[in-house]
């Protein structure tokens, strides 16, 4: 069957993306503070408009105090920017790459202007968030849609994103091979303390997230097809395949917890906490925990201090066995994979897209190239809708007429 898009907006009805001659790729991510100097402004950042005084930032600096100030999220993008431009260049693509971040140097904003300066006009953005929902899609559409109006490119720079990837095996695989070598560990932890038959579970976790952004998560027409809100409906889906991939897991117990809650205690999150789960799991028996961090693609600040430190301390006071599963970081499966994304939507020298087909094995995937109308919708404080890229309703960052 011929794929038809729509001559006037470049996409067909099912939010697919006619391949285009993209000339730079912008990796955008959440930043972090590079020194004890820059924690408490950056923390302003990501808390900014909401009038929390520095006492109270302080409280949550207190994980950056402790690593000198520096997130290694920094790092770990360098280290993944690295990574994809080798595979790239592997595949004999010429598509730089540039950098930009939410909340701290280099900011989206002046690297839209760098990529402008250096006469690119096509540009793929790739956001580090791998589900649907605000703070990982929508609003990184928001940051290119404000940030092209706030440096004058609107009409100038045209900017694409590149699709929601939780589905692909970019994502999957590596968490997959973890989990395999995370059971070892604790089997074998189990059996240097005498438990050679304990019961182990498996603890799939991610980052919580209030009830109102993971009700609005996706489009209208997808939430009211489903039991629950989509960002967990996309978890537990993902879950499901890592656990039918690995034979050792076949029987075992899992869960899918959450951490990193934050905001006023009203207000409702998801839950559990992972905390409050590993204490129940101890009470009913459970004798060791593998801990497969699915909501995060790289070892970054959230996942080193709520996982590796409380949580590891939570089952050392309960006497738990414990081992983490790695994020995906720079394994080569996530960076090949992610390569084959932009594959899909690089036109070659016949017009056509690089790669055909949309990768897809977790249930729910492939998302869209393009948002549907309304895609998780968060107005801003003051009632307002951002502007955004990369949907059907988007006005900012699609060609000019």
């Amino acid at each position: 069957m011929t794929q038809s898009f729509d001559p006037r907006t470049g996409y067909d009805e099912h939010g697919r993306m006619e391949p285009k001659a993209y000339d730079a790729i912008l990796l955008a991510s959440f930043g972090g503070p590079e020194g004890q100097d820059d924690v408490i402004p950056f923390l302003r950042n990501v808390t900014g408009g909401r009038g929390i005084p520095d006492e109270r930032l302080e409280e949550v600096a207190v994980h950056y105090r402790k690593n000198g100030g520096v997130s290694p999220i920094n790092a770990q993008n360098r280290a993944l920017k690295a990574a994809l431009e080798a595979e790239l260049a592997a595949r004999g693509i010429d598509l730089p790459i540039y950098w930009g971040n939410r909340n701290w140097h280099p900011f989206v904003n002046d690297t839209l202007e760098q990529m402008a300066a250096d006469g690119h006009r096509k540009v793929l953005l790739m956001g580090t968030g791998a589900y649907a929902g605000y703070s990982a899609c929508r609003q990184y559409r928001e940051d290119l849609g404000m940030g092209l109006r706030a440096t004058n490119l609107e009409g100038v720079v045209e900017v694409d994103k590149l699709r929601q990837f939780f589905d692909t095996p970019a994502f999957v695989t590596p968490f997959v091979d973890g989990l395999r070598t995370s059971l070892a560990t604790v089997r074998e932890q189990l059996a240097a303390a005498g438990k050679a038959e304990g019961r182990i579970k498996i603890v799939f976790v991610t980052h919580s997230i209030p009830m109102s952004d993971a009700n609005a998560a996706g489009p209208e027409a997808i939430r009211a097809t489903l039991d629950e809100n989509l960002y967990t409906t996309q978890h537990r889906a993902v879950a499901n395949y890592i656990l039918a991939n690995v034979e050792e897991a076949a029987g075992l117990e899992h869960s899918l917890v959450y951490q990193s809650r934050s905001g006023a205690p009203h207000t409702p999150w998801l839950e559990p906490d992972i905390n409050d789960a590993l204490e129940e799991d101890a009470a009913a028996g459970v004798d060791g925990v593998v801990v497969v961090p699915i909501g995060f693609i790289s070892d970054h600040m959230e996942v080193l201090w709520d996982l590796d430190t409380e949580a590891k301390d939570t089952c050392a006071e309960l006497g738990l066995a414990f081992d983490r599963v790695s994020t995906p970081g720079t394994h080569q499966a996530f960076v090949s994979g992610l390569i084959d994304l932009v594959e899909e939507r690089l036109a070659g020298a016949d017009g056509k897209a690089l790669r055909g087909g949309r990768c897809s094995v977790v249930e729910g995937g492939p998302w869209f190239d393009v948002c549907r109308p309304g895609c998780c919708e968060k107005a801003a404080l003051d009632g307002t809708l951002r502007p955004t890229i990369g949907a059907v309703d988007s006005e900012v960052g699609v060609p000019q007429a």
